[in-house]
């Protein structure tokens, strides 16, 4: 019961910390599985997880989105944002092609290359924001930029981020547009997850009731942390990161 406790309490702080910031999920599971053999981890596991991240990201902003009156306009462009990534990731998860990308070579050299471009992209200059330069056409390219969040290490939040910056968004109003992006990304994924789940039995235990627990806090906080250090610095921590993270993979890979 310990070792799942402990195996639980990793994945959700993956899960809560990588989905937020601007780095590689798929990346941090390869290193981890490799120093560490997880055995709870699981289709309901995963689920569960995006659960936790799920309810984390519509209590933050809860008045962003329930205030229908003020905000319809940003709720209707994050639906229309999110349309290119369903569709694509539907595609891939019905082909299973999703598994051919799924190789810790294209990890490694994805989350290599898209820390590079989201430094590039950091450097550009702010002059939009979201209360009046968010509309159809910035929210459709960031949308489509998304879809390669598709490709295991390229890291939604990262890319999503990157194509608001290129737009010269600031750096917190670009986080902002990836978090509320996330809400149809997330939904989305529990959403295929089910699907998949629902010619089996499914027993709800302690353990995935903490994993929904776990990945709610750790997702929670690492919204409320990320949201105050963008107002303070850049995002250069996060290049020197991935490009740390991709060495190591290149490690595990060659050596």
């Amino acid at each position: 019961m310990f070792q799942d406790f402990i195996e639980i309490l990793i994945l959700s702080a993956i899960q809560g910390i990588s989905e937020f910031l601007p780095i590689s999920s798929s990346a941090h599971l390869i290193v981890v599985s490799n120093l560490y053999d997880l055995k709870t981890s699981s289709l309901l596991i995963d689920i569960s997880l995006h659960l936790g991240s799920l309810i984390a990201i519509i209590l933050f902003f809860k008045k962003d989105l329930f205030d229908l009156k003020n905000n319809q306009k940003l709720l209707g462009l994050i639906i229309i944002g999110s349309i290119p990534l369903i569709i694509f990731g539907y595609i891939l998860h019905t082909t299973e092609l999703v598994h051919l990308l799924r190789n810790i070579k294209i990890i490694a050299w994805t989350t290599l290359f898209f820390g590079i471009i989201l430094y590039f992209a950091d450097q550009r200059k702010v002059d939009q924001n979201i209360s009046t330069n968010l509309n159809i056409k910035s929210i459709i390219f960031i949308g489509i930029f998304q879809i390669l969040a598709l490709i295991p290490g390229v890291s939604r939040a990262g890319i999503t981020m990157t194509a608001a910056r290129f737009l010269k968004f600031n750096r917190v109003d670009s986080g902002k547009i990836s978090f509320l992006l996330s809400i149809p990304a997330l939904a989305g994924a529990s959403f295929l997850g089910l699907k998949d789940l629902s010619n089996q039995s499914i027993e709800i235990n302690l353990i995935v009731i903490l994993a929904v627990i776990l990945s709610f806090l750790f997702s929670y906080v690492t919204v409320k942390f990320f949201l105050n250090y963008l107002n303070k610095f850049s995002l250069n921590i996060f290049v020197i990161y991935r490009i740390i993270i991709s060495i190591i993979l290149f490690t595990i890979i060659y050596f």
